[in-house]
């Protein structure tokens, strides 16, 4: 339990200390009107109070992924408890809190907006495509799941669930922000961090389950190498680009820039802890089968929904494991979907400067975005979805450059962002390179591949530096 609770102390610790540093740097003023008050709709720009924002981006940015990232990662070992630990603070936290400031700074655009503004519209021309069709399989996926376990509790036919479920869909798409969003979201967020408190309460009173403790010896079953692989299996926890399309929405909604850390900084942090209490509970569970050559525990499972459900009745009474598992396998999936459709929205509103006051507008936006959601239900996403975790890691390698370039321009401290993003730079191209379901090339190679990338690009962004300090931004 030690490794466990020091590196939720050190997170707690950082979001004081790192994070107070950070938000020096990007340097907030309450002078500046906010586009929540300057832009007003009533319909996406709203201003809500600052711990409504942040419990909303929390579980905006949370959902399934905290939980069933931490306990693929658990199979990795302690040493998923270092990657969560520092990737959220010094990686995932500053990505979250520039992609949310900047943003605000914007008028609330869109990341993909952003990138075209510091990185050149053909890196926004990739990003609005590669970013449309990660939030697109995200919502349908998230509808497939939860309207399967729904159908095999409540037999009314799966494609009636797929119906019911979109439809909840476009009326929290559509609807303003403050009807179905800001008023449910804090709400389930203090029940995801209850739920963390409820399962942690639970391993403490079995003491027969011991907290494995760090180590840096490879124990993941199927030999994989932590590096590059832990970094795309724990995203939510650590790191996500997934994070960087939901900050804008919330960027809209903050009364004053001094809210920005408590925010974005703060909601990451609360993230991170929540994936150290299920690594860690994975890791007690089940650790006893987590060494190379053993079955995959999670796998035998049935992956990690399986391992939510197996982890949950083994540790609480029967009627409280099933609302969690209720909760983990049909709510927050639910909850993730429902805003990448907005984002989607906001998105392609943003690139075609559409708008969204009248409410046609905004359902004339939806007709094809949920057509063509209804459409990939019907495809088999087993492949596909392989190539999600990498996607991730690739918006988030985006949105810190971008961030940097931003500092930079700004005469800031770029290295907080320069940093991560040539470390994610590395980590990205290496795993897609070696990834089963990328290139399959040699572990060595791959790495070296990804290493020698991440410095070619640090070597162009500092021979430019002295170019974008003279730029306005």
């Amino acid at each position: 339990m030690i490794t466990f609770l020091v590196c939720t102390a050190i997170l707690v610790v950082g979001y004081f200390t790192y994070g107070t540093i950070v938000d020096k740097i990007i340097a907030p003023n309450d002078a500046n009107e906010t586009p929540a008050l300057r832009m007003a709709d009533g319909i996406d720009y709203m201003e809500l109070p600052w711990w409504k924002v942040l419990l909303t981006q929390f579980l905006n940015i949370a959902g399934l992924g905290p939980i069933f990232g931490a306990i693929s990662g658990a199979l990795f070992g302690p040493v998923a408890f270092i990657w969560i630990t520092f990737g959220c603070l010094f990686v995932g936290s500053v990505h979250d809190i520039l992609a949310g400031y900047v943003s605000m700074k914007h008028d609330g655009l869109s990341i993909t907006e952003l990138v075209g503004i510091y990185l050149g519209k053909y890196s926004k021309y990739f990003m609005i495509v590669f970013t449309f069709i990660l939030l697109l399989l995200v919502g349908v996926v998230f509808t497939m799941a939860p309207a399967s376990w729904l159908n095999s509790r409540i037999a009314i036919g799966q494609w009636a669930w797929v119906l019911i479920i979109l439809a909840y869909y476009i009326i929290a798409t559509i609807v303003p922000i403050g009807t179905v969003v800001a008023k449910i979201f804090p709400v389930l967020s203090i029940v995801m961090i209850l739920m963390c408190v409820v399962l942690f309460a639970g391993l403490l009173f079995h003491g027969e389950f011991q907290m494995m403790e760090f180590t840096m010896a490879v124990v993941h079953p199927d030999g994989l190498a932590a590096t590059p692989f832990i970094f795309t299996t724990i995203a939510c926890g650590a790191v996500s680009g997934f994070h960087a399309t939901k900050s804008p929405m919330m960027a809209r909604c903050i009364q004053k820039e001094s809210e920005t850390k408590r925010v974005f900084f703060g909601a990451m942090v609360i993230e991170g802890i929540v994936a150290l209490v299920w690594a860690a509970v994975a890791m007690a569970v089940l650790g006893d089968r987590f060494f190379i050559g053993s079955e995959n525990a999670v796998a035998a499972l049935g992956g990690a929904g399986g391992a939510v459900d197996y982890l949950t009745f083994t540790l609480l009474p029967n009627w409280l494991a099933y609302i969690l598992v209720f909760i983990a396998l049909i709510i927050f999936p639910v909850t993730s979907a429902d805003t990448s459709f907005r984002s989607i929205r906001l998105m392609l509103a943003d690139a075609f400067k559409w708008d969204q006051g009248p409410m046609m507008k905004r359902i004339l936006l939806c007709i094809p975005m949920f057509a063509m959601a209804y459409a990939l239900t019907w495809v088999d996403f087993d492949i596909i979805w392989r190539y999600f975790a990498w996607s991730n890691l690739t918006i988030a390698t985006i949105t810190l450059w971008t961030g940097a370039v931003y500092l930079a321009r700004n005469h800031k401290f770029h290295w907080i962002a320069t940093l991560p993003a040539t470390l994610l730079s590395s980590i990205f191209l290496g795993y897609i390179l070696q990834a089963p379901e990328g290139f399959r090339l040699d572990e060595t190679f791959s790495n070296i591949v990804g290493a020698v990338f991440a410095a070619a690009v640090f070597v162009l962004f500092m021979v430019l530096l002295p170019k974008m300090k003279l730029e306005k931004s």
